[in-house]
C-alpha cells in the first residue's frame, strides 16, 4: 500500500548537496502562455485537423469544437489544480506519484513518453505540404530537418525561446485572423447554419449529422485543444508557480479555444455551399475569396507554426526526461548523464536525447504508433483525473495550492468520460500499449521498487515544499 498511496512528504526527495541543479525561475504568465499556445499549435490544428472534422460533421464542426472546448475545462481544472499543488518538471508523472502513488506515476511517465517521442516527428512531417507552393519536399526529409532545428533551438535559454516561438505564434494567429475575416466577408449563410447539422453526401445532397457523430467526433474536438495541458511542464520554470500555472493552463486553453473556434465559424459561414465546407479544403477557400498570394501566405504560416511546434514540443519533452533523471528513474549513469543542464540552463543531453530520435523517427511508418499514442494520451489523462480525485486527502487537503470548482464531481466525471473512450479504441493499439505497460511495470517490480529510497524519488523545488 505504501507504494500505491504514498504520502507526499515521503515522495519528496530531500535536497542533498550534490543534487542535480534546479531549473531556474525565469518565465511568467506571458512567457508560459506563449510558449504552451505554440504547443496547441492553433494554426496548425485549425488546417490539419480541422478539415478531418469538417468532412463527416459539415455544418455540426463548430458545434463539436465548442463541445469539446467545455469538456477540456474539466480537465484543465485537474491540471491547473495537481500543478500548483506538484509544480515540477515532471509534469503529469510527477503530479500522479506524489498523489496517487509512485507506481501510478511511473506508468504515468511511460505513456507520457510514449507522446513525446512520437507525436512531434508525426506533426513536423506536415511541413512538406504546406512549403508546396514554394518548393516540393520529401515529407521524411522535411520532418527530419524540423526536428533537428527544433532541437538546436531547444539547447537555448528558455526566455529565448519564450520570444522566438512568440514571434511564430504571431504568424499563426494572423493566418487565422485572415481566414475568419475573409470567411465573414464572403458568408452564405446565416448563424443559423451553424445548428443546422448537416454534411454534404456522396451525391452531393445533404445529409444529416446525428448526434452520435457529433460525440464520436468529440474524440478529435478534444485533441484540438489538448495541449494547454503541456503548461505544467514549465511549472518548475515559472515565477509564483502557487498562482501562475493555473492562470496559464486556463488562459492557453481558453485562448486557443477562440482562435480556432473562430476561423471555424467563418468558414462554415463562408463556404460557398455545403460540399464546399464538406471538402474541407481551407488554402482553396482562402484563395477563392482572395487571391493565391494570399493563399501562398496563409500556408507559409501555418508552416512556421509547426515549425514552432516542433521547437517547444522539444523544449518541454526534454524537461521530463531531465526530471526522470534527476528523480533517479534509471540506473545511475543513465541519470548523471540527462540530469546536465548545459550554458542556458537547458538540459542539453535530454533535449539532444529527444530531438535526434524524433528526426529518426520521421523515416518510420508512423500510423500504429500513432494509435498507440492515442491510446498513450487517453490513459495518461484517466490516471491524472484519478491523482485529481486523491488532491485532497490527508495532508494535501490544507496545502497551498489552486483548487478547482465542483471537486469532486470534476475528476469522477472524467474519469467515467475516458474509461469509455478507452473502450473505443482498436484492439490492436490497446494490445500494443497493454504489452508497453506490461514491461514498464516489470522495470518497476524487478529495479525500482526494491530501491525504493534511492529511486524514483519525486523531486520539488525548495520553493514549492512550503
Amino acid at each position: 500500500m505504501t507504494d500505491t498511496l504514498r504520502p507526499a512528504e515521503t515522495a519528496v526527495a530531500p535536497a542533498a548537496p550534490d543534487s542535480p541543479q534546479k531549473l531556474k525561475r525565469s518565465i511568467g504568465v506571458v512567457g508560459g502562455t506563449l510558449l504552451t499556445l505554440s504547443c496547441v499549435t492553433p494554426a496548425s490544428t485549425l488546417f490539419v485537423v480541422v478539415p478531418d472534422l469538417l468532412g463527416s460533421l459539415g455544418t455540426a464542426t463548430a458545434l463539436t469544437i465548442a463541445i469539446g472546448s467545455l469538456l477540456c475545462v474539466a480537465v484543465a481544472f485537474c491540471y491547473s489544480e495537481l500543478g500548483t499543488l506538484v509544480p515540477s518538471a515532471g509534469g503529469e508523472y510527477a503530479m500522479v506519484s506524489t498523489l496517487a502513488g509512485r507506481l501510478a506515476g511511473w506508468l504515468v511517465f511511460v505513456l507520457s513518453l510514449l507522446v513525446v517521442m512520437i507525436v512531434p516527428p508525426v506533426i513536423a512531417m506536415g511541413t512538406a505540404d504546406y512549403l508546396e507552393p514554394i518548393v516540393r519536399l520529401d515529407p521524411s526529409l522535411a520532418g527530419a530537418a524540423v526536428m533537428l532545428l527544433a532541437t538546436l533551438a531547444g539547447l537555448l535559454d528558455l526566455r529565448a525561446n519564450a520570444w522566438i516561438t512568440g514571434v511564430f505564434l504571431v504568424l499563426e494567429v494572423v493566418a487565422a485572423a485572415v481566414v475568419a475575416v475573409l470567411g465573414f466577408a464572403h458568408s452564405e449563410r446565416g448563424l443559423g447554419s451553424l445548428a443546422s447539422m448537416e454534411v454534404a453526401g456522396a451525391d452531393g445532397r445533404p445529409d444529416a449529422v446525428t448526434a452520435l457523430l457529433v460525440v464520436s467526433g468529440l474524440a478529435i474536438a478534444l485533441f484540438i485543444t489538448q495541449g494547454f495541458a503541456s503548461a505544467v511542464y514549465l511549472s518548475e520554470e515559472l515565477e509564483n508557480p502557487r498562482r501562475n500555472v493555473a492562470r496559464t493552463v486556463l488562459a492557453t486553453l481558453g485562448i486557443s479555444a477562440v482562435i480556432i473556434l473562430v476561423p471555424v465559424v467563418a468558414i462554415t459561414l463562408g463556404a460557398s455551399d455545403l460540399a464546399e465546407l464538406t471538402g474541407g479544403d481551407i488554402s482553396a477557400m482562402v484563395t477563392a475569396w482572395s487571391n493565391s498570394a494570399v493563399g501562398t501566405f496563409v500556408s507559409l504560416c501555418v508552416a512556421l507554426a509547426i515549425v514552432n511546434a516542433g521547437i517547444v514540443m522539444v523544449i518541454q519533452n526534454s524537461r521530463v526526461l531531465f526530471a526522470s533523471a534527476r528523480d533517479r528513474a534509471w540506473p545511475e549513469p543513465v541519470n548523471a548523464v540527462f540530469s546536465r543542464l548545459g550554458r542556458f540552463g537547458s538540459p542539453w543531453v535530454a533535449t539532444l536525447a529527444v530531438g535526434i530520435p524524433g528526426a529518426a523517427l520521421c523515416f518510420v511508418n508512423l500510423d500504429t504508433l500513432y494509435g498507440v499514442t492515442g491510446v498513450s494520451v487517453t490513459g495518461m489523462y484517466l490516471l491524472v483525473a484519478v491523482a485529481a480525485l486523491l488532491s485532497r486527502r490527508g495532508v494535501h487537503r490544507h496545502a497551498r495550492a489552486w483548487r478547482m470548482p465542483l471537486w469532486p464531481a470534476v475528476p469522477a466525471l472524467l474519469i467515467v468520460v475516458l474509461g469509455y473512450v478507452l473502450t473505443r479504441q482498436e484492439p490492436g493499439h490497446l494490445l500494443w500499449t497493454g504489452g508497453i505497460m506490461a514491461v514498464a511495470t516489470s522495470y518497476w517490480v524487478l529495479y525500482l521498487r526494491p530501491r525504493a529510497t534511492t529511486r524514483w524519488l519525486v523531486t520539488l523545488p525548495e520553493d514549492a515544499r512550503s
